[in-house]
């Protein structure tokens, strides 16, 4: 029997197309001790007009805005990011549909040093590509996630920047997801240091009430999603009431509908918090509406939305 061909996959890095085998980082990288990279998640969608990167130059201007929490100086601007991102894509297999643009602090510049402060550190810079699909499962898609309250809190806008995608940052999602998945859920719900809902370890969230679209501000400690910010924009044109402000745990126990936005899980609707049913306990109509509106964009099949795309493959 013939062995399969291995497929070929690239990574960019500082500039330069290599060979993922050979895509490697030093021991000593300052990231890899101390989660000083930044980092943004974007996703390829299928279109009927070849592969298009779904609100990319968004994502560029997130990416750098993150970099100067860290006083990051990035060697690259907005548009080469953009430009190095569509390289990255049309280099790898279709199959690939996610994609992840990294900055951290490397090598020392001083020798054998390893320190917190990275200012003594090379910078560099790289996009990967990786498969994700549905990322909290296709079925849940349609019947809903199961969702538990995490007993972890989100950090305080006094402990660090929520506003910037920090690489450290993200361990708090890690450790929620990790007790999200060993109690059987699907995912996690995060409260802030309030008592009120934040969002989930990599999603914003929404709850319906009434015919009402409610999600909570910035002010709650939220990132500011660009997933969200469509689905808030797609809803309004829907002619859905959009209300930004706290919402508690109990809220969503008896809420109409409740779904979570973001790059890797889309728009997922919620079935249950807490081994208590949400409305129906699956996908509502309004969820449904916004969640297939929202598809129908990002695939470029609503010419109303096309800005949002970004094509690749060369005509």
């Amino acid at each position: 029997m013939a062995t399969p061909k291995k497929e070929k996959q690239y990574i960019w890095m500082d500039g330069k197309m290599v060979d993922k085998e050979k895509a490697v980082v030093p021991l000593m990288t300052h990231a890899l001790h101390y989660g000083t990279g930044v980092f943004e998640g974007i996703r390829v969608y299928q279109t009927p007009k070849g592969r298009a990167v779904f609100r990319l130059k968004d994502h560029m201007v997130r990416f750098q805005n993150s970099a100067k929490a860290l006083d990051m100086k990035l060697p690259y601007s907005v548009d080469e990011m953009c430009e190095a991102v569509r390289e990255t894509v049309r280099v790898n297999p279709d199959r690939m549909d996610y994609i992840r643009p990294l900055a951290y602090y490397g090598s020392s510049k001083v020798p054998d040093k390893i320190v917190l402060n990275p200012s003594a550190f090379e910078l560099n810079v790289a996009v990967a590509l990786a498969y994700m699909g549905a990322y909290l499962g296709k079925e849940n898609l349609e019947k809903g996630a199961k969702i538990i309250t995490s007993s972890w809190k989100k950090p305080t806008n006094e402990s660090t920047t929520l506003q910037a995608k920090i690489c450290g940052n993200y361990v708090n999602s890690v450790i929620c997801k990790i007790e999200s998945n060993q109690l059987g859920a699907d995912e996690a719900l995060m409260l802030n240091s309030n008592g009120t809902v934040a969002e989930g370890p990599g999603e914003n969230v929404f709850v319906i009430r009434n015919g009402k679209i409610i999600t909570p501000s910035l002010a709650s400690g939220v990132l500011e999603g660009i997933t969200k910010d469509s689905v808030v924009t797609i809803a309004k044109d829907l002619g859905y009431e959009v209300i930004e402000r706290e919402i508690t745990r109990g809220e969503i126990w008896i809420a109409d509908e409740f779904f979570m936005t973001g790059t890797a899980a889309e728009v997922t609707p919620c079935g249950s918090l807490d081994g208590r049913a949400i409305g129906n306990g699956k996908r509502g109509p309004i969820t449904a509406h916004i969640q297939e509106t929202f598809f129908e964009a990002a695939r470029g099949k609503l010419k109303k939305y096309n800005s949002w795309l970004d094509y690749v493959d060369k005509k």
